[in-house]
């Protein structure tokens, strides 16, 4: 299988408007297990933050990755940044917070996360 330069990348072959998203259930921290909930056909010109996180549940939501972008050391949450990356206005298109296709988005008890950043312990 050759592969060229030219070919486009994954998170520009659908629109803003039929986009996928990987929304990334993280049970535990320390355990680092997830579970992932892949949406389908979102519309990111049109959705908000809030409304995603009521599809999904009430929650917190952080961005983890964009397709071809770089990845965080940590397997569970990326813990850098949180100012930029958790979606906390709920009135927000999410096209206007850089989700496009394939952006996997992590969500997670807020309170449990604040307190394994004070002690990032991994168990097993």
């Amino acid at each position: 299988m050759t592969s060229s330069t030219s070919d486009p990348l994954s998170n520009t072959l659908a629109p803003s408007t039929a986009a996928t998203l990987t929304i990334r259930v993280i049970k535990s921290f320390e355990y680092r297990t997830s579970k992932n909930l892949v949406l389908h056909a979102v519309d990111l010109t049109a959705t908000t933050v809030g409304q995603l996180r009521v599809l999904i549940i009430e929650n917190t939501l952080k961005l983890y990755t964009k397709a071809h972008g770089a990845k965080t050391m940590n397997l569970i949450i990326n813990m850098e940044n949180d100012q930029d990356l958790i979606l906390a206005n709920d009135e927000e298109l999410l096209v206007n917070r850089g989700i496009e296709n394939e952006t996997e988005i992590s969500i997670f008890n807020r309170e449990i996360y604040e307190a394994y950043k004070q002690h990032p312990d991994i168990k097993w």
